[in-house]
């Protein structure tokens, strides 16, 4: 399916070289403040081509909000978001008919479906991710206002270039959007952004490429979201990560380095907040516990 979400809804459309992306977002409530230029920030901070490092594609990627907006607030009905594609060749990739490119999904949509864009990889393309990025905007400006949540995504590994447990624990609590964007690969920690910067570049100068990690942090989220069994916090939160086109992996809080602790160690006690409430001293499960959030910021990668 290409929907996701039930409160706010969210249905991606469009292929790699189509005429255009974008998607419709159902569950945006009425009175919100909304223009494009709200919208164009984060698809701009997404645009491919905007150094060596990424790919040569080069698209403008500008919005357009075709509905569900008067005035510039919202009206509570859907919003669809359009993106042209300008840099679209699809017959640049008619030799994926016959040989289909290694870990892509030539082949697997080719057995599931008999068919396959010929437009490069179609919706496993990461153009599809223009839709999550412009619906993300939105949900992010309501979370904000509303609700004061703070929400903020880093790189903290490239290939064998890790940041440290210990910068990343600092950066939790402190990393901003402004302080990730200073570097070409939005990594804050400034001893390994340039180390990852050099990973890079050799990659590319040897024809090759290599993977990476993003952290996420959320920050002010309230106590009591996700479910006890199947709709877990985390398990919502990895169901959309692991959707991301090429996502191998997802973990929240110490992830799997948790099973190399003692549960006296990893165990997150709680003290008084001061405020009538509890809080805890650590934080190895990521603001999750049961599946539910208990208040605490959370984090995962």
């Amino acid at each position: 399916m290409s929907t996701f979400g039930s409160a706010f809804r969210v249905t991606t459309y469009g292929e790699s070289h189509c005429k255009s992306v974008g998607c419709i977002i159902d569950g945006v409530p009425p009175g919100l403040a909304l223009s494009e230029a709200d919208i164009q920030v984060q698809l701009t901070r997404r645009r491919p081509g905007q150094s060596k490092l990424t790919t040569p594609r080069n698209e403008t990627d500008n919005v357009t909000i075709q509905s569900g907006c008067e005035m510039g607030y919202t009206l509570g009905t859907p919003i669809c978001l359009t993106v042209p594609n300008q840099d679209h060749r699809p017959h640049d990739y008619s030799e994926t008919d016959l040989y289909p490119r290694p870990s892509h999904a030539d082949y697997t949509y080719m057995q599931k479906y008999g068919i396959k864009a010929s437009s490069g990889g179609g919706r496993s393309s990461a153009r599809e991710t223009i839709g999550r990025v412009a619906a993300g905007a939105v949900a992010e400006k309501y979370l904000a206002e509303v609700h004061g949540v703070e929400i903020v995504a880093f790189v903290t590994g490239v290939g064998p270039i890790q940041v440290s447990e210990p910068a990343l624990q600092q950066l939790l609590g402190s990393v901003t959007r402004e302080i990730v964007d200073a570097t070409a690969v939005r990594c804050p920690d400034e001893l390994t952004a340039p180390l990852m910067h050099d990973e890079i570049v050799s990659c590319s100068e040897a024809k090759n490429s290599t993977g990476g990690v993003v952290t996420c942090v959320i920050r002010n989220a309230p106590a009591g979201l996700g479910e006890p069994c199947f709709d877990k916090l985390e398990a919502r939160l990895a169901h959309a990560m692991m959707s991301i086109p090429a996502t191998k992996g997802f973990e929240i809080g110490s992830g799997f380095a948790g099973t190399h602790m003692r549960g006296s160690e990893h165990n997150d006690a709680f003290e008084a907040d001061g405020k009538g409430g509890l809080r805890t001293l650590s934080n190895h499960s990521g603001g999750v516990q049961g599946g539910i959030s208990n208040g605490q910021t959370i984090y995962f990668r």
